[in-house]
């Protein structure tokens, strides 16, 4: 065991230092009584970091090795069902151990804040902002997710912040926002994500109104995809909306936004009723809704469709914003709290897909409290305009999504949806080749047009070390989140390298010019069969 901890890299030592000090600081203080339990608490859970650290670190290694044979044999294959020519596969090989070579070197890199440009604000929520940053080494444009650890621990959301780091880090999907990096340094956990430039559906949602039902149907199918992949991996999102269905500059949708996901174990939940009546306390618990936040006229019937779209755009920006949110989307189960499985996802993508043709969510009240009550009296409320003109088909799929989830399509699986009528002649192998239906206006991989203006909050941001020092004792918010980092293998293959300028002389193909992308993409089989799901063997130490 000793000859193992001297030939392993230097992130053990980092946790032994990181915990030598503490232990010694407690063992001073152990002779004084009542502080001697409170440091033998405080020891035993550094020594429990410590431990987890170098598992994690040794299960890396293992995994790391892993994928690296993976990868070199899916290129094997694919270049033996290909007409390559030989020497052209012999420096495909190359050029992926000069990437492997590349992934070694930066996973062990540690990568912090400045390693990147900080540009231009893009989304800001309760927990956190979203800005537009420059990788300085490869020029790159990633979006730069950062959240407080201190927010994350007093308000209950470490689970949370784990568990969408975990699944971006899990899931390889077309439908999926791509993860690159998670870091964290001694005040902030970072996530660096690819840059959708188009916008969301929110936005396109605001500027047109309603959708077509065939440009509807396009963005439904899609998001079907998006909460199949993430399905399969056991995991439920609980927060689909319009604002995390996010547009690329070709127009196809990602799902992003995984902050409240939770992976699930549907066999240990119980029975739901969702005729049990509920009082504004309740309602209040389960959204931890502000009642300050309640606007006039609660309560009040709309005379047209025409009415309470134009209500309901007034309001939309600032419930999307609020440290209260909009509950339009949330599954009656969730809000009771009684229990729930990934039924819930059906039912916000029924309530996407009534505001995409209605023009504003089915159970929309200017009060969420009110909102709340007609979901969970989901049969007393849920009605379509009089001047709507929504499809029979359309309108049978609406509601057989926002029902009660023993009858709720989709709960025995995505194909349950995609065989309605509503969808008859879609291309679900080839939705994400084929030209979107709409197509986001994106002058250059800077654009920010499709998406809100931020104010600055600081003029001078405080910097932050890249880390916790190994001086710094540990606390519990660095015990929280041990094994945050996460690097990506797709991350070298934008790195501008001098081993590369030093060979330009020498001109290879890539991959990508011989297979194309669409035949290198890890989320399909080597025939080109899209599979929209695909796990990748990350080296990931927290996905177990």
């Amino acid at each position: 065991m000793e000859s193992e901890m001297a030939d392993a890299a230097p992130a053990p030592a980092v946790a032994a230092a990181a915990t030598a000090e503490p232990l010694a600081a407690v063992a001073e203080e152990g002779e004084e009584g009542g502080e001697a339990a409170v440091g033998s608490t405080l020891t035993m859970e550094r020594v429990a970091a410590a431990k987890k650290f170098i598992e994690n670190h040794y299960r890396s290694q293992m995994k790391n090795i892993q994928e690296r044979k993976e990868r070199r044999f899916r290129l094997e294959r694919q270049l033996e069902s290909s007409q390559v020519p030989r020497e052209q596969q012999i420096n495909l090989l190359k050029d992926l151990e000069r990437k492997e070579t590349e992934y070694m070197r930066l996973k062990r890199h540690k990568i912090c804040v400045d390693d990147f440009e900080l540009l231009t604000i893009i989304g800001r929520g309760a927990f956190g902002e979203v800005r537009l940053c420059r990788e300085k080494t490869s020029s790159n444009i990633y979006a730069m997710k950062k959240l407080k650890k201190s927010d994350m621990v007093v308000r209950g959301q470490v689970e949370h912040v784990r568990a969408e780091r975990n699944l971006l880090a899990e899931v390889a999907s077309h439908c999926i926002v791509k993860l690159y990096y998670s870091f964290q340094d001694s005040e902030y956990l970072y996530l660096i994500m690819e840059y959708l430039p188009g916008g969301d559906i929110m936005t396109l949602l605001m500027r047109e109104d309603t959708l077509t039902e065939h440009v509807a149907r396009f963005y439904i199918a899609e998001t079907i995809l998006a909460i199949e992949s993430i399905h399969k991996h056991n995991y439920i999102h609980r927060d689909i909306k319009p604002d995390n269905l996010l547009l690329d500059k070709n127009g196809h949708m990602k799902l992003s936004d995984f902050g409240l996901c939770k992976p699930i174990d549907c066999s240990k939940l119980s029975t739901l009723n969702e005729d049990e009546p509920m009082g504004d306390d309740n309602l209040r618990e389960s959204m931890d809704i502000d009642s300050s936040f309640s606007e006039t006229t609660n309560g009040r019937r709309w005379r047209s469709q025409h009415e309470q779209l134009q209500h309901w755009q007034m309001n939309r920006r600032k419930l999307a914003f609020s440290t209260v949110g909009t509950p339009d989307y949330i599954a009656p189960e969730v809000l009771l709290k009684k229990g729930y499985g990934m039924e819930c996802d059906w039912w916000s993508l029924g309530a996407i897909m009534y505001e995409m043709l209605v023009g504003y969510p089915p159970f929309y009240s200017d009060d969420p409290i009110t909102t709340c009550r007609k979901i969970v009296h989901w049969r007393n409320h849920l009605k379509f305009p009089e001047d709507s003109k929504v499809s029979p088909e359309a309108r049978d799929l609406i509601c057989r999504l926002l029902c009660d989830v023993d009858h709720r399509i989709g709960s025995a699986g995505a194909d349950q949806i995609k065989a309605h009528p509503w969808f008859r002649g879609v291309a679900w192998e080839k939705l994400y080749e084929m030209e979107a239906a709409f197509k986001p206006q994106v002058n250059d991989e800077l654009d920010t047009q499709n998406f809100m203006k931020f104010e600055e909050m600081d003029n001078a941001p405080t910097r932050t070390g890249s880390g916790p020092s190994r001086k710094m004792m540990l606390n519990s918010k660095d015990l929280s989140f041990v094994g945050y980092t996460y690097k990506n293998f797709d991350a070298v293959k934008g790195l501008k390298h001098s081993d590369q300028q030093r060979n330009q002389s020498l001109i290879r193909p890539s991959i990508g010019s011989i297979f194309g992308p669409a035949d290198m993409d890890p989320s399909r089989e080597p025939n080109g069969r899209d599979k929209h799901m695909h796990t990748v063997s990350s080296g990931d130490p927290m996905i177990q």
